[in-house]
């Protein structure tokens, strides 16, 4: 029972499955860094404050730099018998110096001590998965200035609706990235706040200096209530629900990345390095990656939901069942992490079929909205050019022929107003580029849009 931190008050010691089942130790052991650099801080507050002499801290922080070092070189061995990340350190702490190892915990608790590890460690994480969004976000610009005049077809319901060009395309998700990388950017800085100090629920009678604690560990200031700093886990919901966005917008580009690359579509190819074969078919190459984060977003998703059950019948303060909350934030870090790299270096090798694209752009009736806005210029009401335009389109199913195909008789035959001359200019570059505002897909803004995101990214980098 020695071992133990709460020990003193039992006389039997602890089911042994239910020790396992009741340690943290293999969730939380990777907080170790975050762990120290936070008793860090607090031995030496408290030391300014005159809770601790000069001796006792630096036998604290030495003993702490060589658990440290064991750390990092794999001569520490974590014991689920010592719960969690925080009594491994400690303990192996005051093997090394004695007494002042236990010192260390005066004015704290592991509540306010896991809330002050898990901000720390996910305020690292969080910096790393704005930097791998910004970098998708270049490899994406540098594809839609590549293919700024690209056509392809755009769609609605999956159905061709109107050309469009693959830079604006790409564009569409360098937006959705942008937000994701705002959200984890507005959440970090809400977490950036240092609960170390709070104690276990009502703050310490110890004459503390939370100030300079949050200080020294880059926060912008301490929580200002002890009960809600040992029990919010508001930080970890936004972080999931952050990641849980990106993985979506992940899913939805894996989904049209699977599609183009069908025989069905060939739209696009997936360099070899990402993807795989069959065991059974010589000929098939199958998009795993984007198939598999796609499945990805299923598993971040599912972390959002879990941590939102687990707290939302938690009374104040801290209960045990916030030991699930890092479970599954670290889980959907790691995932969408390595979701975001894999497409970061797959998209730069993706080859793309100009020609198939064009091709499907100018069929499928994508030009007809254009038609009809050419009968609104010559005087025809929009409603009755609508219904022009789809006996058209009807005309031309039955023909076999395209909109640009029609000749003066067949336009004649379906309304008086409408002409050859109207038809003859339905190209698809004609198209696109007529929709040149802010916001549209003529390869005009598209290079406009590129030389914009590029330069913010620059100024964000810098």
């Amino acid at each position: 029972m020695s071992e133990k931190p709460w020990g003193g008050r039992f006389e039997s010691p602890t089911d042994e499955f239910v020790e396992a089942f009741n340690a943290s130790t293999d969730v939380d052991a990777r907080m170790y860094a975050e762990d120290i650099a936070g008793s860090k801080a607090h031995a030496r507050m408290l030391c300014e404050q005159g809770i601790l002499t000069q001796e006792d801290l630096n036998s604290i922080l030495r003993g702490l730099d060589e658990v440290l070092g064991e750390i990092e070189s794999g001569e520490f061995k974590f014991t689920i018998a010592l719960e969690d990340v925080h009594m491994n350190i400690e303990s192996q702490l005051t093997k090394k110096i004695g007494d002042a190892g236990k010192r260390l915990h005066t004015a704290r608790s592991r509540n306010d001590q896991v809330a002050t590890d898990t901000r720390l460690y996910l305020r690292s994480r969080t910096d790393t998965m704005i930097h791998r969004i910004r970098r998708l976000q270049s490899v994406l610009l540098t594809l839609a200035g590549t293919h700024a005049d690209t056509i392809m077809p755009g769609f609605t319901h999956l159905q061709t609706a109107q050309p469009v060009t693959l830079g604006h395309h790409l564009l569409a998700y360098v937006e959705m990235f942008d937000r994701d990388a705002c959200r984890f950017a507005d959440a970090r800085t809400r977490m950036n706040q240092c609960p170390l100090g709070s104690a276990a629920l009502a703050g310490t009678t110890f004459n503390i200096d939370r100030f300079k604690t949050a200080e020294s560990l880059g926060f912008d200031g301490p929580t200002r209530n002890s009960l809600d700093s040992v029990s919010d886990r508001d930080f970890i919901m936004e972080l999931m629900a952050a990641a849980s966005i990106c993985a979506v917008h992940l899913s939805r580009f894996s989904e049209e990345l699977i599609q183009w690359m069908s025989a069905q579509f060939n739209f696009v190819d997936l360099p070899d390095a990402f993807c795989t074969g069959s065991s059974i078919m010589p000929q098939k190459k199958n998009p795993d990656m984007p198939e598999l984060v796609r499945g990805k977003s299923g598993r971040i998703i599912g972390g959002l939901v879990a941590i939102l059950t687990t707290m939302k019948g938690l009374p104040l303060a801290y209960n045990k069942d916030m030991q699930e909350d890092k479970t599954a934030i670290f889980d959907a870090f790691d995932n969408l992490e390595g979701c975001l790299r894999v497409f970061g270096d797959m998209l730069p090798g993706m080859s793309v079929n100009s020609e198939v694209m064009h091709t499907a752009a100018s069929s499928g009736f994508a030009t007809a909205t254009d038609l009809a806005d050419a009968l609104v210029r010559a005087g025809v009401p929009f409603r009755d050019a609508h219904e022009i335009v789809g006996k058209s389109v009807g005309h031309c199913i039955k023909a076999g022929i395209e909109l640009h195909e029609m000749d003066e008789s067949a336009c004649s035959n379906i309304d008086a107003r409408l002409s050859a001359d109207m038809v003859r200019l339905l190209s698809v570059e004609n198209c696109v580029a007529a929709r040149n505002h802010i916001g549209g897909t003529a390869p005009d803004q598209v290079r406009k849009q590129v030389a914009e995101w590029n330069t913010r990214l620059e100024s964000q980098h810098d």
